[in-house]
């Protein structure tokens, strides 16, 4: 992936995520190609941070009805993103 802004596409906002922000861990959803060195590359030139630690998983996908209709959610990938301390990022929230 030659794009670093290709390889972060969200940050992941739920209750669990704002609590682990306060602690200095990020989520974001990234690219299921991408691996850790160019999740670790994209976060820290994107929001000039120095990260310590990255943890990903693959998130499936769940089988979902629409009346008689059957399909399925697409799996994607997260990854943690812990940074060295003293060091935050600022996300912007939409309500």
């Amino acid at each position: 992936m030659n794009d670093l802004r290709a390889v972060l596409r969200a940050p992941v906002v739920t209750e669990k995520t704002t609590v682990q922000r306060d602690k200095g861990t990020y989520t974001f959803r990234v690219d299921r190609r991408a691996n850790k060195i160019q999740i670790r590359n994209a976060v820290e030139s994107i929001f000039d941070v120095r990260v310590a630690s990255v943890r990903t998983l693959t998130v499936p996908s769940k089988p979902k009805r629409q009346g008689t209709f059957s399909g399925a959610t697409t799996s994607w990938k997260k990854a943690y993103v812990t940074l060295r301390a003293g060091d935050s990022i600022e996300l912007v929230e939409s309500v």
